[in-house]
């Protein structure tokens, strides 16, 4: 998945992954209040969005395709194949030679990695962001 937005894209696809399903019509409302929109804005950046395959639009009701979890993780993987030429190990020693973790936050990791390693699927909520681990190959 190669899917890149703008900030104002980005915003859009925040508000719906946070309301979805949500009807179109309430949709303009949403982004009339929050981002100041009129009507024909909504519709052109869903129209784009839909197009670029991360929601679709069925019978007036805007869902999406694509999950903010998948949507991050895939660009979470291409961060770390182009700056670390795919190497996790590289970007997480230099993530953490500039920023100390807590204690929490490394017992959350290595629980992440040993739920990986034992072969399940985990989840976790940090900072509150999600952050998931498919099922690990034994």
């Amino acid at each position: 998945m190669n899917i890149e937005l703008g900030e104002v894209q980005a915003a859009f696809a925040d508000i719906i992954w946070t309301n979805e399903p949500v009807g179109s019509g309430e949709l303009v409302k949403i982004c009339e209040r929050e981002l100041k929109w009129k009507k024909p804005t909504t519709y052109t950046v869903l129209r784009k969005l839909c197009e670029k395959g991360l929601f679709k639009n069925e019978d007036g009701v805007v869902t999406s395709v694509i999950s903010r979890e998948e949507f991050n993780a895939s660009k979470s993987e291409k961060f770390i194949e182009e700056t670390f030429d795919g190497s996790l190990p590289a970007f997480i020693a230099a993530f953490i030679s500039q920023k100390k973790l807590s204690k929490k936050e490394a017992d959350e990791i290595q629980k992440m990695i040993n739920d990986y390693k034992e072969g399940y699927q985990c989840s976790m909520r940090i900072n509150g962001r999600i952050y998931r681990l498919k099922k690990g190959k034994n």
